[in-house]
Formats: C-alpha cells, structure tokens, sequence
C-alpha cells in the first residue's frame, strides 16, 4: 500500500477543485459565447434592416443587386484552402422589399428560390430558421410602421467560425499555463501551513522514554492546539500511571518481604528444632506465611486485572444472594472470634456488576470487620434500595478509624496508626477499586453504634422485586453456604 501524505493529498484535491471549477467555468463560458454571437448575429440583421426601410426603390434596387455582404472579418491575404475561416469567407445576404400593397419593391437573385423553403413564413415576422439542401439559413422579417413596407432578409448560417473556440481558447489558456505556477504556490503554501505539525512531531521524535513532561512549541494554528493539548494530557496521565507502578512495585516488594523473612526464619528454626512440638509450630508458622503471601499475590493480581483496559464483563446479579454466601463461607471466621454476623435487606437487589468481582467485594470488607474487631463483636450487612440506587453497607463495632485517616485509608498498602491486626493494606483499596469498576460510590463513616466503620458502596439499581428479609446467624440451619439465605 503506498503512503500518502497530508501536503500530497492537499495538493491533489485543491488541484482537483481548481480544475473542476475552472472546466466548468469554460464550459459556461464557451455556452454563453455561442448564445452572445447568435444574438450579435440577429442584432446585426435588425441592424441592416432598420438600414434599408428609409431607402428609396433606386438605392434598394441597387443593394439587392450587389447584394450585402455579412461577413465577420476581411483579410487581404488570401486563405489556404485547408485552413479555411468561415468569418472571413464571403456571405451575402439576400434582401426582399415588399410595398405596403404587398408589391415588391426589391429583391436579390435566388430570394425566391431560398425563401421557398421556408415554410409557414411568408408573412411572419421576427427570426426562423431553416435548412436548404442540408445547409442553414435565418431570415428575419420586420414592417415599418412609417412606410408601411416589409423587409425581409435571408442569411446563411456561419461555418467553420473561430470567434466561439478563439473566445474558449483565450479563456482556457491562461488557466492551462496557470495551473502550474498555482500548483508551486498551494504545494508551498501547505509545507508552511503544515510546519507547526512537522515542529510538533520533531519535538516528539526527540524525546526519551523518560521525558514525560509537557511539550511546549510556539503558538500555532487553532487546528494544532488540541493535539499539542491531548499530548501533554497523554503525558501527564503516563507520568500519573508510571508514578503509581513504580510506588505499587515498591510497596508491594516491601509487603512480600515481611512475610517471606517470616518464613525464612521459621524454616531456620524447623531446620534447628529437637523438640517435635516446637517444630510442628515453626511448621504451622510457616504455612501462615505462605498464606499470607499468596493472599497477597493473589490481591495484587486482582489490582492488576482491574487496572487493564479490557472491560470485565457484566450483568444483573444479585446483591443479597451474594451476600448470604459470602457471609455463610465466613461462619468459621465468625465463630473463632464469637462474632453475630446479620444480613438485612431485600432478594432479588440486582445491579449490574460482575458476581465474581462483586463477592470479592463483600469478602473483603467481611474480612476487614473481622480482622479488626474484637472478640463478641458484631458485623452487619445492610442492602437497601429504590427505583434509582441500590446501597450495600457492611458495618462493625471494631476500633474504627479516625477521620483524618479516612480519606487514605482506600489507598495501596495503607494501614491506620492503631492498627494491631496482621493485614496487607489491600482490602479496602481493593473495595474502591471494584466500587469504581463498575460505576459505584464509596462512603466511609462511623459503625454500628457510632463506633467501628461502616462501608457504604451506592450502585445504580436495576430492579425490586423481592421480599424484605433480616437474618442473624443464630437462624442458620445446620448446613454450610445456604446459611442467612431468605426463605422462599
């Protein structure tokens, strides 16, 4: 495929409307003289017969025996038969002189024997046209009021005339040797208005992997402005991006490396142990760790998902069925700490979100409350809604966290100052991350009680159609994930 360039294309179609618009102009033009020369030609004829009423029969006797010459143009040398011009060939006309009685006062040899092949004619008056023997000829016919006489005139059509193609020609010819010159000028006109983008692409060409701050090149057209605009927002949206990999990279080096020196010190003492049960603990510490670092693998790679700009699919999944199992695959959490986990709300809250994505969510704030809270706490799961919003709030009666670190406490690897609990610093970014997936609003605020966090994630509702339900987990029956699921 050959490549083309903007200057090139510019120049192929300017040309391409020049020359349109000028061979349409010639066409008009060459119409419109044709239509000037026919009217010139008939003006002349009113002419020569305005001429002849006010001559006496002598005069007329002596026209219509000479005849009148109609030609264009005269020349003194003679023409080659080859190149012959039929405005300068000799053209007579003929010429009929009626009395008012309808005498004939005058008339040229052979008006008879033209004039009768003018059908319908013989006394209108004004301009016709006809053909003899494949030849044309236009008679004219006008009566003078003053003398009462008819004039009419016969003349043949012009031939071989150069005054209509010589008009054409000079009106085609300067355009012809124009076009070329007009074509340097437009090609050099473009490459100057072209030059802001050829400076704003040295500018870019220049330029490192490492230069991300903001291109600056003189004022150039309207046109240019917005690219060098949406460059510089590209620039700053990579400087943004590459800020917050470079700061995730090393928070998350930093997180991996707790854990893994954990581990390696209690391999250490496994490696040293005599005593069985000192070293199935170093053993159980062990396997903790690695818990802990594939949880926080396994976040990271969540983090990592939602941040590619592949859209994860969605559809309309219920908030309160995901709820019911996600709080039911906690109930051994729940019960090593002696915590009352309720739901309440509505079957059938549907939003459209992602359902895997959406149990992340919920698991992550459970898993928040129970981290931090103390043993007999309590966790409550709230889903309300209308015709407009859906709101799910997972609230707890734990330590809580103070305002001021409230509006951090969404951010990568951020822990609070009275934080004991062991934790990566994910979960609730996490949260924020899903919550703006899919369109979400995230509130922070006080707990149950006025103490510990509630979590509030407002989504867009899509339909009511359930039945209200409030469940705590001394109603679960005895099997495992049906637990605080509604009644039908």
């Amino acid at each position: 495929m050959m490549e083309s360039s903007i200057r090139a294309r510019l120049l192929g179609l300017v040309l391409l409307s020049v020359t349109m618009v000028w061979s349409i102009a010639l066409v008009w033009s060459y119409r419109q003289t044709i239509h000037e020369v026919r009217e010139w030609d008939n003006a002349r004829l009113v002419q020569i017969a305005a001429l002849l009423a006010p001559l006496n029969d002598g005069d007329l006797a002596r026209v219509t025996a000479t005849g009148i010459d109609v030609r264009n143009e005269y020349s003194r040398d003679p023409q080659p038969e080859d190149e012959l011009d039929g405005d300068k060939l000799p053209r007579t006309a003929l010429v009929e002189v009626r009395a008012a009685n309808g005498s004939v006062i005058a008339r040229s040899a052979g008006f008879d024997a033209i004039a009768a092949h003018a059908r319908n004619t013989a006394n209108a008056e004004g301009f016709t046209s006809f053909e003899v023997d494949g030849a044309g000829w236009h008679r004219y016919a006008t009566h003078d009021a003053v003398t009462g006489r008819t004039t009419t005139l016969l003349e043949p059509t012009l031939t071989h005339s150069d005054l209509v193609s010589g008009v054409a020609g000079r009106i085609a010819r300067p355009m012809l040797v124009a076009l070329p010159f007009l074509a340097i000028l437009i090609w050099v006109s473009i490459g100057r208005s072209l030059a802001p983008l050829a400076a704003l692409s040295r500018a870019v060409r220049v330029r490192d992997a490492t230069r991300l701050d903001p291109i600056e090149i003189d004022p150039g057209p309207l046109e240019v402005r917005p690219l060098v605009v949406a460059i510089n927002d590209l620039m700053s949206r990579l400087r943004g991006s590459f800020a917050r990999e470079r700061a995730f990279t090393s928070d998350a080096a930093h997180e991996l490396k707790t854990p893994l020196a954990a581990i390696k010190v209690q391999a250490q003492v496994a490696l040293l142990a005599e005593d069985p049960a000192q070293l199935r603990l170093a053993m159980e510490r062990v396997v903790q760790g690695v818990d802990r670092s594939t949880r926080l693998a396994e976040q990271l790679l969540l983090l990592a998902r939602l941040d590619e700009t592949e859209k994860i699919k969605a559809s309309d999944v219920d908030v309160y069925e995901i709820a019911c199992e996600a709080i039911a695959a906690r109930h051994a959490d729940f019960a090593t700490k002696h915590m009352t986990p309720s739901l309440e709300g509505t079957t059938r809250s549907l939003v459209h979100a992602d359902a895997t994505l959406l149990r992340i969510l919920i698991d992550n704030l459970l898993d928040n409350s129970i981290k931090y809270c103390q043993p007999g706490g309590r966790v409550e799961v709230r889903i309300r809604h209308d015709a407009r919003t859906l709101v799910l709030t997972v609230a707890d009666d734990g330590p809580g966290v103070s305002p001021a670190e409230r509006e951090r406490i969404t951010d990568r690897f951020f822990r609070g100052t009275n934080v004991t609990a062991r934790g990566s610093g994910l979960g609730l970014s996490i949260v924020a991350r899903i919550a703006a997936y899919f369109g979400a609003a995230l509130q922070l605020g006080s707990g149950i009680a006025s103490r510990g966090l509630a979590v509030d994630v407002t989504f867009a509702s899509v339909a009511d159609t359930g039945t209200h339900v409030a469940r705590s987990a001394d109603e679960r029956p005895a099997r495992g994930v049906d637990v605080l699921s509604p009644h039908p």
